[in-house]
């Protein structure tokens, strides 16, 4: 496969990815009504079991198959700068290729979680719904929980896009705004994730866009200032 060929399968999977962003957000946040606080063992395994089909889809769109399209971003914008950029192209792969890992990791964990946890319920719902818990905990501290990984990744390729005029620099600066808010997604504020996900919807898609309009003229190098 061609470079320019490279490019515009990258810029797909590029805007694909903000587009499952979108679809996780009404997913997760409006057709799926969770449990409230206080509900018992029963009903939230009830809860489960009532949505196992739209709650297994989402996880395998949201995560595996997030994963997969997001490795080909990666490879495709590390082989646009990997001649002008070397080493720092490979350090922003070795963090977005473990990024990949982690997110579909995740999500395979999540619903080989939920086949088990409704499978027990059945018989010891105390127990399902504990392991349930410590299941949510781990695929949240892989691909949910935080987005630092990611962050990272998004934030050396802003800084070398920014250095050698790589991308326009609006969408270079918003990369550091995704960067930053990924980042700080370690601290215990939702308002960071709400960040980084919402701004890194706009920076996928406009990646996408330019990486499919100019293939050839998107990384046109020059000489830093």
């Amino acid at each position: 496969m061609n470079t320019k060929k490279i490019q515009k399968l990258g810029g797909l999977c590029s805007i694909s990815l903000g587009l499952i962003y979108i679809i996780a957000f009404i997913v997760y946040g409006g057709i799926i009504e969770y449990p409230k606080a206080d509900a018992t063992e029963i009903e939230r395994l009830n809860f489960l079991s009532d949505n196992y089909l739209i709650l297994y889809t989402a996880n395998l769109i949201s995560y595996v198959l997030f994963g997969i399209l997001l490795a080909v971003l990666v490879i495709s914008i590390h082989q646009k700068i990997k001649n002008h950029l070397p080493n720092l192209s490979i350090l922003a792969s070795v963090f977005g290729i473990i990024w990949v890992g982690l997110v579909i990791a995740s999500g395979m964990i999540a619903n080989i979680a939920l086949n088990s946890v409704i499978e027990i319920g059945i018989a010891e719902p105390q127990k399902a719904i504990a392991i349930w818990t410590s299941v949510g905990i781990v695929s949240e501290g892989l691909g949910g929980g935080n987005e630092i990984v990611g962050g990272v990744w998004v934030l050396l390729l802003s800084i070398a896009a920014l250095k050698y005029s790589l991308f326009s620099k609006p969408l270079n600066l918003l990369g550091l705004l995704v960067a930053l808010a990924g980042m700080l997604t370690i601290l215990p504020f939702d308002i960071f994730k709400e960040i980084f996900g919402i701004s890194q919807i706009v920076w996928f898609i406009w990646i996408g866009i330019a990486m499919i309009r100019n293939p050839h003229k998107l990384f046109t190098y020059k000489e830093p200032r």
